[in-house]
């Protein structure tokens, strides 16, 4: 890899017939030169992670038709994204994260109906929730984190039930702005792609694969081959409340979920017991009341659990082989839980409810039971014990009681 240094230099703009342009990952300094747009052949301009300063010239939006990638991440960019996006272009990838851009995201971008990657976080863009984002067809990575993104995510369009957006997302990052409101179950119910990953990667593959870097199991790291492998959802450091859908439990494909520091409330959904590849899941910092669900237990890839800073109560589910396998940092701060791994014990009464309510899920036996019915059975089975006991002291065992127990024995 090439260390190159100094700014790029004007004659770059002579290279007319030039289709793919990558200088990322040197120290390249200055501003990006406006004869860059002479290149309008241009297909992929790659100049990430060097220490470019200025604005991004206005005609990279409409300068080349055949331009598929503009990749500009962890520069000193600033100034707004420019609005020049025109009809018709074939951009598909726009990752412009760690840098300073400021002011609205451009309306322009919704002429892009080709794009699949907005990596737009990390900046200083402030704006309410794009809508019209969701009007792009092909979208499969959203990323909007580290902003001054704010307001409502629930358009006028979702209160209604009727277009539902985002039938290709994968990755939906909009983490750490100031987003309120509940958030709307119609969006995960066309997540389509987030329950059948694979199904997108027969039909779908980017050739370009500029990481994308993102928040995992607490660090930050890069995704490689992004659109075909990863499922994410990070809504985490909002102002989110209200009840977490059902609706997310069916996305079966989704292997990173994020929701901590909002103000959730209400119990963690059961249906979460269907996210079958789940690897992380981060619920912590929120209001969340409640038992944890034994459901959780069927998660046989999850290797990372936070559900602390809550106000869940009740035993912690015990079985389970890979549920057993979190520590003590996965529930702390629920004053109102017990059981291993902490060291609060559960009382005898509280192991007992969570066991049949397991049994009475998976049994068809107890169909149309709860688990109040069984314990009434247990007690009348041993009130006639008593009761027959009591006959055979007070009669000195009578004939007609030693007949029916032989009986029954022979």
């Amino acid at each position: 890899m090439n260390k190159l240094s100094g700014p790029i230099p004007s004659t770059i703009g002579n290279l007319t017939r030039m289709r793919y342009l990558d200088l990322n990952s040197n120290n390249l300094t200055g501003q990006i030169p406006s004869s860059i747009c002479n290149l309008n052949s241009l297909e992929v301009l790659h100049l990430s992670e060097n220490i470019l300063q200025g604005r991004i010239p206005q005609c990279l939006g409409n300068f080349s038709t055949s331009l598929s990638v503009l990749a500009l991440k962890e520069n000193q960019l600033y100034g707004p994204i420019p609005p020049t996006f025109a009809d018709g272009n074939k951009l598909e990838y726009l990752n412009l994260n760690r840098n300073k851009l400021q002011g609205p995201l451009p309306k322009s971008l919704r002429k892009c109906r080709c794009l699949q990657v907005l990596d737009i976080g990390n900046n200083e863009i402030e704006d309410s929730f794009p809508f019209w984002i969701e009007t792009l067809p092909k979208l499969q990575v959203l990323v909007m984190k580290a902003n001054k993104f704010h307001g409502n995510v629930l358009s006028d369009h979702l209160k209604n039930d009727n277009i539902l957006p985002f039938p290709k997302l994968q990755i939906f990052d909009i983490s750490h702005n100031k987003f309120i409101g509940p958030l709307p179950p119609g969006y995960f119910k066309n997540f389509v792609v987030m329950m059948n990953v694979k199904v997108n990667g027969t039909e779908t593959r980017n050739q370009f694969t500029d990481p994308v870097k993102l928040v995992l199991k607490g660090s930050e790291q890069e995704l490689v081959g992004i659109l075909i492998t990863s499922t994410l959802i990070d809504f985490s450091y909002n102002q989110f409340y209200g009840n977490i859908p059902h609706s997310i439990g069916k996305l079966n494909s989704l292997i990173y979920m994020n929701l901590s520091h909002n103000m959730f409330t209400g119990g963690i959904p059961t249906s979460f017991g269907n996210l079958s590849a789940l690897e992380q899941l981060d619920l912590s910092s929120n209001q969340l009341q409640g038992e944890i669900p034994w459901q959780l237990t069927r998660l046989s890839f999850l290797s990372s659990l936070n559900l602390s800073n809550n106000l869940l109560s009740g035993p912690i589910p015990q079985f389970g082989g890979q549920f057993r396998t979190f520590d003590n940092n996965s529930y702390m701060e629920n004053p109102g839980l017990c059981g291993d791994p902490l060291t609060i014990k559960c009382k005898e009464d509280d192991k007992i409810q969570p066991m049949l309510q397991r049994e009475g899920d998976n049994s068809e036996l107890l169909n149309g039971f709860t688990w109040k019915a069984v314990v009434m059975g247990y007690g009348c089975g041993f009130a006639f014990g008593v009761i027959m006991g009591c006959l055979a002291l007070l009669y000195r065992r009578p004939m007609w009681l030693l007949s029916f127990f032989y009986g029954v024995q022979g």
